[in-house]
């Protein structure tokens, strides 16, 4: 993630909009940008990681509201940004309101003409669009049977003949691509299967080499990583739990931190805010502070996907 919407996810324009979270960002959160951007659980949610990764390769300043799903609060956080009735969705100051992360990709594509979002050659921007088309209207079975989560990993899952067509089909989608990323420099197109390469590394299913190594690009990749910590600072939904055997997460083995009641901290300001610290985690003996207990949080959980915090000389 660029480190204008990493110190966004960090401050008080982070507003988590449902009264179970609780939370002072809500209180302190300041308007910045044009965009206000709502989406889900970040834990589960597959359509907001993409609305989510869109921001963040565009580099355009977003107000980041977050909802969860099966709560009494979803339906009254959506209200704002009618006629949504699903996430993620844009409020803009014009007062449009745009829903579905493709067409959120496609305006954001069409107002940002300079943002990478799409390739800028003609063939390859056609292809991408065709390519992302198809992920939105299709692998139906894979989606059904290994909803996106996070949070934990199986070591083996049932997999459905409709499932193994999926998995085939991606497989011949992905064979084409130049170098990591499907056209060359990383785009929209690869943050729209970014959540399949999340449930293909979460339930261990069966693809190629090739396929495997694009999965893994995906793992490592710092923004997917803030999302993913992001998601575990907040409880568990076992709604999306499966009874299956698990297995560590198998992405980048995360450093080792843990919050801490020493105030003895190396920093005195907030590494994404720049407010002063009232809660601190410790990190290879020493203390940083951070200013609210979700910034703290999420870093505990993965330090190392956090430049602005690793730039205090961890």
């Amino acid at each position: 993630m660029n480190t204008r919407l990493e110190n966004l996810v960090s401050t008080g324009v982070v507003c988590f909009t449902s009264g179970l979270f609780n939370s002072f960002f809500f209180r302190c959160a300041k308007e910045r940008g044009d965009y206000t951007l709502l989406i889900g659980d970040p834990s589960y949610s597959s359509w907001s990681l993409r609305g989510w990764l869109a921001f963040s390769l565009a580099n355009i300043p977003v107000n980041l509201q977050i909802t969860r799903f099966y709560e009494p609060g979803f339906a009254q956080d959506l209200k704002p940004f009618y006629p949504a009735k699903t996430v993620p969705a844009i409020l803009h100051t014009d007062g449009s309101v745009w829903t579905d992360s493709l067409a959120i990709i496609e305006e954001l594509a069409s107002r940002h003409p300079q943002s990478g979002l799409l390739p800028d050659n003609p063939a390859e921007r056609a292809a991408a669009r065709s390519l992302m088309a198809e992920m939105h209207s299709g692998f139906l079975a894979l989606r059904s049977d290994c909803p996106m989560n996070t949070r934990t990993a199986y070591t083996q899952t049932p997999v459905s003949a409709a499932v193994k067509e999926d998995l085939d089909r991606l497989e011949s989608l992905w064979s084409k691509r130049s170098g990591t990323w499907l056209f060359g420099a990383y785009s929209a197109v690869d943050a729209y299967f970014t959540p399949v390469a999340a449930r293909i590394a979460g339930y261990s299913l069966p693809v190629s080499e090739r396929a495997q190594t694009y999965v893994d690009a995906h793992l490592r990749s710092t923004n997917f990583r803030q999302f993913r910590a992001l998601g575990l600072s907040f409880d568990e939904q076992s709604t999306y739990r499966r009874d299956y055997h698990e297995k560590p997460w198998p992405g980048p083995a995360l450093l080792d931190a843990q919050a801490t009641s020493r105030t003895d901290s190396v920093n005195k300001a907030c590494p994404y805010s720049g407010k002063a610290v009232h809660d601190f985690l410790e990190f290879k003996g020493k203390v940083y502070g951070f200013c609210n207990p979700r910034c703290r949080d999420k870093t505990v959980i993965d330090p190392e996907a956090w430049p602005a915090f690793m730039a205090l000389g961890t």
